[in-house]
């Protein structure tokens, strides 16, 4: 936070002193993701928060929701941008490339620095909140590249003040295209809906491949929060069939292959199953 606060100041100031739309669009960037840092951060210690009487499951969702904030006010800055940038294709203002270059380089080099300390830790690393960090701050990282060839390419053709509103669209534009996969799926789970990660079907073939399970219904699945996925399930097991391990197993193998921590499994015979409210409403 504290590199790209420093680095926003700097490049907005040379932006607006060379009246370049290049560097306000990256700076304007910036700023979204010095919030979007600011906002996982923050959610990521209330998530931590101990879960209470009313919030039984704490405040995990804090995660989710700091990610969907963080799309929205990227996408906001996008606007504003590509509009300015429209603006100055009409009327183009002569732009000094050198001023593009040096400080689109010091950028290149801060939010490299700043993305890898997002980096995911591992492929399974599903943290929406984090990733979200990450793919901006690689964006950053490339558009500030963008910049720095665009103020080449005016040191090298003078009249080119085009380039400039050009390469302001062509931020907007990467911007938005990194931003709408994070706020789909960060709205997806907001919703509760089942995790990019998860394949639900799969989960079911898995309970219903069990020894002794004769039916499966009832089956939820929804994000705790950005890292954390829950799942409650009503399985129908013949009395004689029902295996005093099988629950440890099922939570276990829900675990390992699924990336569910948080189970909640109902067992019913095939009896009991007709007197489910749940079965009779045709709950798959």
């Amino acid at each position: 936070m504290v590199l790209n606060v420093g680095f926003v100041a700097v490049e907005l100031t040379y932006g607006l002193l060379s009246s370049s739309m290049a560097l306000v669009a990256d700076a304007a960037h910036n700023l979204g993701d010095v919030a979007g840092i600011g906002l996982a951060w923050a959610a990521t210690v209330v998530a931590r928060s101990r879960p209470t009487p009313r919030r039984t499951y704490g405040l995990r969702k804090a995660t989710v929701l700091a990610a969907l904030a963080n799309a929205m006010l990227l996408l906001l800055t996008v606007g504003a941008v590509a509009v300015e940038a429209v603006q100055r294709l009409w009327e183009p203002q002569a732009v000094p490339g050198l001023t593009l270059v040096v400080v689109a380089a010091v950028g290149v080099v801060i939010n490299g620095v700043s993305a890898l300390a997002f980096m995911p830790r591992h492929e399974h690393d599903h943290d929406v909140n984090r990733r979200g960090a990450f793919l901006h701050l690689a964006a950053d990282a490339a558009v500030s590249l963008a910049v720095v060839v665009a103020g080449a390419a005016m040191m090298m053709v003078s009249d080119w003040w085009w380039l400039d509103p050009v390469t302001g669209l062509l931020v907007s534009a990467v911007v938005l295209m990194t931003t709408w996969s994070l706020l789909r799926e960060a709205l997806g789970q907001a919703l509760d809906a089942v995790p990019g990660h998860v394949d639900a079907e799969a989960v079911r073939r898995f309970l219903e491949g069990q020894a002794g399970v004769e039916d499966v219904h009832d089956l939820h699945i929804w994000p705790l929060g950005s890292t954390e996925v829950a799942l409650t399930v009503h399985l129908v097991i013949p009395e004689g069939r029902q295996d005093p391990g099988l629950l440890a197993a099922l939570s276990g193998g829900l675990r390992e292959g699924f990336g569910i921590g948080h189970c909640t499994i109902q067992v019913e015979t095939p009896e009991t199953r007709d007197d489910c409210a749940r079965a009779l409403q045709g709950c798959g």
